[in-house]
């Protein structure tokens, strides 16, 4: 299917797209990638950088005519979210991504794809690369580690940009313009608990919860799907609170941008309460799903008949740990009083584990209000703090600031209005994009994203609509033919 990628068009930037996909690109392990792009930029003698964090900065020089015009920084990430179905196999430290392309789409075979933000890399490869593309000059910047902490914005120097206008090309719906977005912080929550021996009679059960949508936790927390661990520890609540019961462990979720799809629990009980067993598990399985019909139609439970594990939790843990996980805040946490239908603040329950003594639970708090961010971290914290559990929070990044009046907002807007014969959706978002922290380091930077029809980001149903790709690049393109002069 790869073969049919290429026939795509615009040509330039799927090739670009193809071969970037063939390179591992998790984030925090992007060495393979800075030097596919060095390479791509030497190959175009074009001058290039790599900063001290990683970075990498092409510049190009404007087209004959356009030299008069403001210096414009293209940028995307280079990193993207590794996520596969668990019944997937694929190795994401030594495979490409397998793409397939139909009815208008392309996503990945049981992988996240890498649209996100692959197709903004691929555009800015594709104008780089291009001798007929009117531009004016550019600075291309490539940041690493933006899915798990943004610390390649974070470690931008101010400098080493001369760019008044900076577009960066990371939003995922074509008809939006967007000027602002959250800040967030990672919270990180661990205890340590004594094993106790399991009853040798008691029976081991492994619980699969599987099936839910999952997403981004940011763009998509207000679609109201269901979280993976909040789902197994509603069970394991009810199990517990019903018949004798000990957890061995639990493996639910991943990523802390992803809300997470699927989680994973051996647990031990009592032969004799295996009747009582299956009809809880049955009855709760049923009340979810109904809950959750409309967001996650595949959801289901399953459990199957294990060796019973060694060790488990005592039960004063097995209580505590459930309660402070079903009393964490999960989802939308305010929304703005300010712009309408826009999340102000949320928390994803991204990652929860308990094995071999060690509790760890992983966060990721939103908001487009820092005063409300540091509000939803200690309310978060005053939970598992009750439990006597280490939390601790780093990471954190700004929000972007929104600023409709800007000459790169109305000169885009009025463009989208002529190519379109509509308005643009100009708004600000619940995601975290570098523009925040870049922000920060260019404050006389005129900022704005935009970007393509992506679905699923962060998930193995990430998707991007060749059509819309289409729309994108004509827009890009027509947008750096009109950029202001110096």
């Amino acid at each position: 299917m790869e073969s049919e990628i290429l026939k795509l068009e615009p040509k330039s930037l799927w090739k670009h797209f193809s071969n970037l996909n063939a390179v591992p690109r998790a984030s925090k392990k992007e060495e393979r990638v800075i030097q596919f792009i060095v390479d791509f930029a030497k190959e175009l003698s074009l001058e290039y950088q790599i900063d001290e964090v990683g970075n990498v900065i092409v510049r190009k020089d404007a087209t004959p005519g356009m030299e008069n015009k403001q210096t414009v920084v293209l940028q995307s990430h280079l990193d993207m979210v590794h996520q596969k179905n668990a019944d997937t196999t694929f190795d994401f430290d030594t495979e490409g991504i397998k793409m397939i392309y139909a009815n208008d789409w392309v996503r990945a075979d049981g992988t996240t794809l890498g649209a996100d933000n692959g197709i903004g890399v691929a555009a800015i490869m594709a104008v780089l690369s291009s001798k007929e593309i009117k531009h004016p000059p550019i600075e291309a910047l490539f940041t690493i580690d933006e899915e798990t902490g943004m610390t390649g914005a974070l470690g931008l120097k101010g400098g080493l940009l001369s760019g008044t206008i900076m577009l960066n090309l990371d939003t995922e719906d074509d008809r939006e313009l967007t000027i602002g977005c959250a800040g967030g912080v990672d919270i990180t929550i661990q205890k340590n608990y004594q094993s106790i021996e399991i009853d040798r009679n008691f029976i081991g059960i492994r619980l699969e919860l599987k099936g839910l949508k999952g997403g981004h936790s940011g763009v998509d927390i207000h679609f109201g799907r269901g979280n993976a661990n909040k789902l197994m520890n509603r069970i394991l609540y009810r199990l517990n609170n019903e018949l004798e019961m000990v957890i061995s462990s639990i493996q639910g979720g991943g990523l802390r941008n992803a809300i997470p799809r699927e989680s994973f629990s051996v647990i031990a009980v009592p032969e004799n309460s295996l009747s009582k067993f299956n009809s809880i598990i049955e009855a709760e399985a049923k009340i979810i799903k109904e809950e959750y019909h409309t967001t996650d139609p595949n959801f289901q439970v399953s459990f199957s008949k294990v060796a019973t594990p060694a060790k488990g939790l005592d039960s004063n843990m097995q209580n505590s740990l459930l309660r402070s996980i079903y009393a964490c805040p999960n989802g939308i946490y305010r929304m703005s009083p300010d712009i309408e239908a826009l999340v102000q603040s949320s928390n994803n329950l991204a990652k929860v584990t308990v094995e071999n003594g060690v509790c760890e639970i992983l966060c990721l708090t939103r908001s487009s209000v820092e005063t409300e961010k540091d509000d939803l971290v200690r309310a978060i914290s005053s939970v598992f703090h009750l439990i006597e559990a280490n939390v601790e929070s780093g990471g954190a990044y700004p929000g972007w600031t929104p600023k409709p009046q800007s000459q790169i907002v109305k000169m885009m807007t009025a463009l989208y209005q002529k190519k379109y014969n509509e308005d643009p959706h100009v708004n600000a978002c619940h995601a975290g994009l570098e523009c925040g922290i870049l922000g920060k380091h260019y404050p006389n930077m005129d900022m704005i994203s935009f970007g393509p029809n992506i679905r699923g980001a962060h998930s193995p149903d990430e998707r991007v609509q060749v059509s819309s790709v289409q729309k994108f690049w004509d827009y890009f393109l027509a947008t750096l033919e009109n950029i202001p002069l110096k």
